[in-house]
């Protein structure tokens, strides 16, 4: 490891971009094999094809998965939940294009009576909220809107910022916690979240099971939860809160899960999931808009919009791992095939480096800095192995070809 290109966050010093779409084996959180010394796994899966990632190799598998058979399964499952009255499924979501779409064709193809559940954004835009009202309204729903301590939550997610350049955290643990937790305490023992990660790149196994992994609800240690990169227990010592100040963020014993018979599934698993479609349905049917302008740091205008600090969240991928919005939204609309690889490599060019200004002063007001502390905290994530300061400015050492 040479002095000069080292990484900061433990990803492979060469970057390599997939030969298909325009991911690279810098994205976080996933096993983006592009060489493996097995030419097989466990699934029989071949996964010695150099170059090529994961979320591509599962996407050429999802065109052989017998879908009927699936959605076969899928009506199995809610036939063994669907009651005669009250709840029977709980949705989570914000009313985006994908919470819409799993919400709205649960109910009214396969005649389920969902609860939906929000996990409110840190600050809605005013496009996220005229969406999830007509969420509510248009599409039908009946909803929970949870909002969380905002001063809590403002704190880690300023520390979030600080010490992990990841924004967007506090909103990811809670969102994949509501769900279940709600679900408890409504006795509905089905939950339905939309995709499952494993498409976009984590490992390939994990689209082989239905439901989300137990281990997301498995830790009551506040001394070993870790919340904006410091331990809840650090937090209240240091910022005086009170335990109870977090208890969305602590997952629910599995011990309570087991006893009320919760079940967390994706509906990815069971029906074919392509992000655009979600989109056009949920235009068609619950009342759903995308923005009036393209979203800062990508060419599309339907995708994560609810909320400001989610632009923030993309700028900061960009900036720890050389990916941005528009490397995300390509790669996923190359392997759905609406664009090119070679159209991906054009708009990742143009637009994933772009600085998502709009929200600016919103976002730094709301973490509670100023800008030069802003900009040195950015310029102190960029590992030396992807950025180098060149001519008065920063450039990436690689560029997507």
């Amino acid at each position: 490891m040479s002095k000069k290109n080292y990484s900061l966050f433990g990803m492979p010093e060469e970057v390599i971009f997939c030969k298909k779409c325009i991911i690279s084996n810098q994205r976080p959180n996933s096993t983006i094999e592009f060489k493996s010394k097995n030419s097989e796994n466990k699934k029989g899966i071949d996964i010695n094809k150099d170059g090529i990632c994961s979320a591509c190799r599962y996407n050429e598998i999802k065109k052989k998965i017998d879908w009927k058979e699936k959605e076969k399964q899928l009506k199995e499952l809610l036939d063994k939940h669907r009651k005669k009255s009250g709840y029977d499924v709980l949705v989570p979501g914000s009313g985006g294009k994908d919470s819409a779409y799993a919400s709205h064709i649960l109910k009214y193809k396969y005649n389920m009576n969902p609860l939906t559940v929000t996990w409110a954004p840190h600050l809605y835009t005013d496009i996220g909220w005229k969406n999830f009202q007509n969420w509510c309204h248009v599409g039908g729903f009946d909803n929970i809107l949870f909002t969380p301590n905002g001063k809590l939550h403002r704190k880690i997610t300023s520390l979030a910022f600080i010490n992990l350049l990841h924004p967007f955290q506090p909103f990811i643990v809670g969102q994949r916690i509501i769900g279940p937790r709600i679900a408890a305490k409504f006795n509905i023992p089905l939950v339905f979240y939309g995709e499952n990660q494993a498409e976009y790149g984590n490992p390939l196994e994990e689209n082989y099971t239905p439901t989300m992994d137990k281990k997301f609800f498995s830790n009551q240690d506040t001394d070993k939860i870790f919340l904006g990169g410091v331990t809840v227990d650090e937090i209240i010592s240091k910022y005086k809160f009170k335990l109870n100040d977090f208890e969305p963020y602590i997952p629910p014993p599995i011990e309570d899960l087991t006893k009320k018979k919760i079940e967390v599934h994706y509906l990815g698993y069971y029906l074919k999931w392509d992000p655009q479609e979600c989109y056009y349905y949920a235009y068609e049917n619950t009342g759903f808009k995308p923005n009036t302008e393209r979203t800062s740091g990508t060419y599309s205008k339907y995708a994560g919009i609810d909320d400001k600090i989610d632009y923030f969240h993309y700028y900061t991928t960009f900036i720890k791992f050389g990916l941005g919005r528009t490397s995300y939204d390509a790669a996923q609309e190359i392997r759905c095939e609406k664009i090119t690889r070679d159209e991906g490599v054009s708009l990742v060019n143009k637009y994933d480096s772009e600085f998502p200004k709009k929200f600016y002063k919103d976002f730094l007001e709301y973490i509670d800095i100023e800008e030069d502390t802003f900009s040195k905290i950015i310029d102190s994530f960029r590992s030396p192995h992807l950025w180098e300061f060149k001519n008065k400015k920063w450039i990436l050492k690689k560029n997507l070809v």
